[in-house]
């Protein structure tokens, strides 16, 4: 930890901020998965209900993060980090007092512009605090955030559980979603808003000399980094999702595994993510992000193959979750500082957003396609082709990138008029 010695006080506290509200994201947001059985009971909805809440949860969180990003352009990182942990924590609280199906579905997806907002924000205010040396150790610190959260939400969710009842103790958990908000007291008093450069405007400027923002991540100088940057992500996405959606259904009808059900299992699953996220954090830093990316999408590609086409029994299973996890973890543990790294800074936050939530998404289609493949052919081959199809993707594109310049995230705006752009002192 000696790079944590060299940075200043200031990049330490944006640090543990951006750990703290990404952490206590990944409390709140697993504690719906762990709830559901009790809503299942409690309410007598169907699975259907429960699988459509969680999706509008995460497409509404993909919204969440474009419409952050484009916000903290306008009105400043810190700001917009403190909008979407309000925001966040508001409408979690709001869950506790649900009465129906109906109402949940509502406060759920508005939820989720909030936590998809706070990625997207704090990301990029991470990226113009710490030095450009340590941005990815940093930026994949944070990612294992959500591991702890995750970590977190199983022992919240035992200890209330152990102590109230089932109809009661699922509200106790979402009502204790606002203490999130308590962080905005922190971010107001101790992490400072990164300098913006104001040159040219502190913006892309077409041939007329006049400044874009949000539709300049589309200008024909940025595009194709904003086309190939969207591929990643939703190569990403796409993997991560078909793993999570499919992956346990197949290891239980189809292996007939009963490991899946053990706190063992999670346990491993969640380890195996901080670990991953920490080796990423530290390796990306060393050969670059464009190189990590493409290393950590090929572990998964062959780790979810195994998985599939591999005769496994419950050990081996287990033992095979873990590099699962762990793989799985590397990516988006360096996509933060990857997508920060590629665009100026007047239009970071809109480029970060479009990238990371265009990939999720566009992803949902991905978990569809294999329930589509497994008509005509095993779930677990269609499961392995399209986790491959997916990582591929990620591969490729990172190939069309080039190694983003790792310098300190405020530097100068570009400008892609035909003539230089006089600005005014």
């Amino acid at each position: 930890m000696r790079w944590y010695e060299e940075i200043s006080r200031a990049e330490k506290r944006a640090l543990w901020s951006c750990f703290a509200g990404w952490g206590l994201d990944g409390v709140d947001t697993q504690l719906f998965s762990l709830v559901i059985p009790t809503l299942l009971a409690t309410w007598g909805i169907g699975k259907g209900q429960a699988g459509l809440i969680g999706g509008a949860t995460l497409v509404a969180g993909a919204l969440g993060g474009l419409l952050a990003g484009a916000l903290s352009d306008r009105i400043g990182r810190v700001r917009a980090l403190q909008i979407t942990v309000i925001w966040f924590s508001l409408f979690t609280f709001l869950s506790a007092f649900a009465q129906n199906f109906e109402q949940l579905l509502v406060l759920k997806a508005l939820q989720g512009l909030g936590f998809g907002g706070e990625w997207t924000a704090g990301a990029v205010l991470l990226s113009e605090t710490i030095n450009a040396r340590h941005r990815g150790k940093a930026m994949g610190i944070v990612q294992s955030a959500w591991g702890f959260g995750w970590a977190g939400a199983v022992i919240l969710y035992t200890v209330v559980f152990s102590w109230v009842s089932p109809e009661w103790a699922w509200r106790v958990l979402f009502a204790a979603g606002v203490l999130p908000a308590l962080l905005v007291i922190y971010l107001r008093r101790n992490v400072e808003e990164p300098a913006r450069d104001r040159s040219h405007a502190n913006g892309i400027r077409d041939k007329q000399g006049s400044v874009r923002t949000a539709a300049s991540i589309f200008h024909p100088s940025i595009i194709r980094t904003t086309v190939v940057g969207a591929l990643i992500g939703l190569g990403a996405h796409g993997g991560y999702h078909a793993i999570t959606t499919w992956l346990p259904t197949y290891l239980k009808t189809e292996r007939h595994l009963s490991v899946l059900d053990t706190g063992g299992y999670l346990a491993v699953v969640i380890v195996a993510f901080i670990l991953g996220c920490f080796l990423s954090a530290w390796l990306q830093d060393r050969i670059g992000r464009r190189r990590n990316v493409i290393l950590f999408a090929i572990c998964c590609a062959v780790t979810v193959n195994m998985y599939v086409f591999l005769p496994i029994g419950d050990t081996a299973m287990l033992i095979l979750s873990f590099p699962l996890g762990f793989f799985a973890a590397g990516i988006p543990a360096t996509l933060g500082a990857l997508f920060n790294e590629l665009y100026p800074q007047a239009i970071r936050g809109t480029g970060v957003g479009f990238c990371y939530n265009f990939g999720r998404i566009v992803s949902a289609t991905f978990p569809v396609l294999i329930g589509h493949m497994s008509n005509s052919m095993p779930l677990g081959a269609a499961l392995g082709i399209d986790a491959g199809i997916a990582y591929g993707l990620v591969v490729l594109a990172a190939l069309l990138l080039p190694e983003p310049t790792r310098k300190r995230t405020t530097g100068p705006a570009v400008v892609v008029s035909e003539t230089p752009v006089p600005t005014s002192k």
